[in-house]
């Protein structure tokens, strides 16, 4: 037998064992970000909301590494794939995730799994829209988990006809928001302090974040910026000081250091949470990463730069969007983005977004955790 065989048999024979011996505790809800990889994304901003308005409620969340999260207020931690995950696991009322779960999982009767996903819209092509570049040992973890969740998390209309044509599901969508899209409304003058007081910025500093997405052919010449002529122009026309903060994909992590390697730019790769990225950022790059959505909520000034456009398209992903029509300045090369950045409208930019999110027709109104908790609610006290 192979070993991976082996370890999804050892896997399942304890998922059995507990099911088996092992009530469901009802008030038990279970988090996982990233295959506990992060305390980020949607399932964070759930915890956090849970853990304040409904402190009876048994908070646990897997990490790979738990120690680095033992002090987070009102939640309990287990390490990723132990024993003990298993167990918490399998006795949990309530699953809340934002990826696949994998073949180990075994979902018993009475219990709920809500999947939150990793983006409130997306640009490229996924699940089975993008089917010719799935792995198929992904693809059958893909399929098998589908049928497992209860409830579907959409941050808008458009949003839920994707998740209807890609996600081999046919269940109970909930369109109330994005749950980690509610701190660009709630958020305050002390987060901001914190956020920055965290990575070393100044608050007087504005913030210029590039934020690139991933591509297959490990090509890093594309995460290239001519830094400090952007600096030099966002210093002129806004007579303030500026921090240029760089945030790879987490695919890129292990070699962010040898890829980031001007000393004028903050590598902030390894910085959990995004949306704190965003929300102390004035202005963002990036190139086809469905961040460009969330930053649209703050109103902030969005450009996409995408010099490989024609090459991603082929090798890569199929787009939901004409990317020409999205409300964001598009670049293909450096120069075009200088000039785009010199050259902003605030004015106009701010219409198209407001024509955009007709479009899509957004459920974002910093409702999402209060809503999707109330439903939560409802389950643990059936």
């Amino acid at each position: 037998m192979e070993f991976f065989d082996m370890k999804r048999f050892i896997y399942s024979c304890l998922s059995w064992l507990f099911i088996l011996f092992f009530p469901i505790k009802r008030n038990k809800i279970f988090f996982m970000s990233y295959y506990g990889n992060q305390y980020g994304c949607n399932p964070k901003y759930l915890s956090q909301y849970i853990v304040t308005h409904y402190p009876d409620y048994d908070i646990v969340w897997a990490f790979v590494h738990p120690k680095i999260y033992h002090n987070i207020s009102g939640i309990r931690t287990v390490k990723y794939l132990s024993i003990r995950y298993f167990y918490e696991l399998c006795t949990c009322k309530v699953l809340i995730t934002n990826y696949r779960m994998t073949l180990f999982f075994k979902k018993r009767k009475g219990q709920y799994y809500i999947q939150t996903w990793h983006s409130s819209l997306r640009l490229k092509m996924i699940e089975k829209d993008a089917e010719h570049t799935l792995p198929l040992n992904y693809k059958e973890m893909a399929l098998k988990d589908s049928l497992n969740i209860d409830y579907l998390i959409s941050g808008c209309a458009y949003s839920t006809s994707i998740f209807r044509s890609s996600f081999w599901y046919k269940g109970n969508i909930l369109e109330l928001g994005t749950p980690r899209n509610d701190l660009f409304f709630s958020a305050n003058t002390d987060d901001i302090k914190r956020i920055k007081g965290n990575l070393n910025i100044q608050i007087s500093h504005k913030v210029l974040l590039y934020a690139p997405t991933f591509r297959q052919n490990n090509q890093y010449n594309y995460y290239d910026l001519n830094y400090e002529v952007l600096l030099r122009i966002l210093e002129k026309n806004t007579d303030s000081s500026w921090k240029i903060l760089i945030r790879l994909h987490p695919h890129l992590l292990a070699c962010s250091n040898n890829i980031v390697n001007n000393s004028i730019v903050q590598n902030v790769t390894d910085y959990d949470d995004i949306q704190e990225l965003l929300l102390i950022s004035d202005i963002l790059i990036t190139d086809y990463s469905s961040l460009m959505f969330d930053f649209a909520l703050t109103q902030r000034p969005c450009f996409l730069y995408a010099p490989d456009l024609d090459e991603y398209i082929k090798n890569e992903r199929n787009l939901y969007f004409d990317i020409q029509s999205l409300p964001f300045p598009i670049s293909r090369n450096e120069d075009e983005l200088v000039q785009a950045v010199s050259s902003f409208d605030l004015f106009l930019y701010k219409e198209r977004l407001m024509s955009f999110f007709s479009k899509i027709k957004t459920f974002e109104s910093g409702s999402a955790c209060k809503n999707i908790s109330e439903k939560i609610q409802e389950i643990i006290e059936k």
